[in-house]
């Protein structure tokens, strides 16, 4: 397995290696003006397996999620606010896991994670298993700025949301009839051999996120998610802790993450992308295809991120067959799936 997936990664990168230098160019330059980039999930996306039409729709998906930061940076508003609307808009779409169209727990139900971070204040709020919050990115922010806690989870997390008047829902809100019939796919697979884990082979890790360079200079990361197909025991993944799926600071760069999650908490992906910049004065780059293609690959971890650095430059690496996901900047406006794009 691991044989595979190196070769495949080794594939991935090379496939996408130019594409990412050139956009990390940029940080040669005079800083940008802004620079929005998102993901919709990474896994096993390829041409064969996509239709015309699902292609189609998942493009116009990104490209209208990037409309959406591109439109808050340009007009001078803030890394924060980009990132926090264009995560929610994300959440709102159901062709991604999360928000409406999240996939479902063992028991049928759809729980929610979601983290935020500010890269010049690094305040961070993250939130877990919520059931009724129609934008938990929207709760994680509130988290961030009216709660002196970083980390809430379930039925407080639930209560939080309603007393600072966040929009609730049914749990019904969030069913889609793809998710519903993954989940049972899982279980009938589970029934006949035994195994009630997920089929990770064709799990498609379709997490949310978003980063951000503003104006002013600032940064900052977000993401979302409905978590694995059939996971059980209130389960949470990366993407709410801080570290791991998220993180932003000024000093170096924002980054946001979707994969694995049990192989992005032990190895606080997101952090260590930070930490080989600032400590071992490796560029965006250089640090974010270490952390993917190469450390998380030799451990058995599959996924990718998506990172702006504060000069400007970006990373997207992935060690899957693809990844959903786009960067827009004054000028220049791109969305891609496969790894030869």
């Amino acid at each position: 397995m691991l044989r595979v997936l190196f070769g495949l990664a080794m594939a991935s990168f090379m496939a996408h290696c130019t594409s990412d230098k050139t956009a990390e160019k940029q940080g040669d330059k005079a800083r940008p003006d802004y620079i929005i980039v998102i993901h919709g999930g990474a896994g096993t996306l390829s041409r064969q397996a996509m239709t015309a039409d699902k292609e189609a729709r998942y493009r116009a998906a990104l490209d209208s999620a990037l409309q959406i930061g591109e439109s808050i940076l340009r007009s001078g508003g803030t890394a924060l606010d980009a990132v926090t609307e264009t995560v929610a808009w994300l959440e709102d779409c159901p062709l991604f896991n999360a928000g409406r169209g999240a996939v479902f727990t063992h028991e049928g139900r759809n729980e929610l994670d979601a983290s935020i971070m500010d890269g010049r204040t690094h305040s961070a709020g993250a939130v877990g298993g919520v059931t009724i919050v129609k934008n938990p990115i929207r709760l994680a922010r509130a988290v961030m700025e009216k709660s002196p806690h970083v980390f809430l989870v379930g039925p407080g997390a639930e209560r939080f949301a309603i007393e600072n008047g966040l929009d609730t829902v049914s749990p019904s809100w969030f069913f889609t009839q793809e998710r519903w019939d993954a989940l049972q796919k899982v279980l009938q697979k589970s029934d006949k051999t035994g195994d009630v884990s997920s089929d990770l082979a064709d799990y498609k890790f379709g997490t949310v996120g978003a980063v951000a360079l503003d104006r002013q200079g600032n940064l900052a990361a977000a993401t979302s998610t409905g978590g694995m197909t059939n996971k059980r025991w209130n389960r949470l993944g990366d993407s709410p802790v801080i570290g791991a799926g998220t993180y932003a600071s000024n000093d170096a760069c924002a980054v946001s993450c979707t994969g694995h999650g049990e192989y992005f908490i032990r190895y606080a992906v997101a952090h260590d992308v930070w930490a080989r910049m600032v400590y071992g004065g490796a560029s965006l780059q250089e640090a974010a295809h270490a952390v993917i293609m190469k450390k998380l690959v030799e451990k058995g971890g599959e996924g990718g991120l998506i990172a702006v650095d504060k000069s400007g430059a970006i990373a997207m690496p992935f060690n899957t067959e693809g990844m959903y996901r786009g960067y827009a900047r004054p000028g220049e406006r791109k969305t891609a799936i496969f790894a030869d794009e």
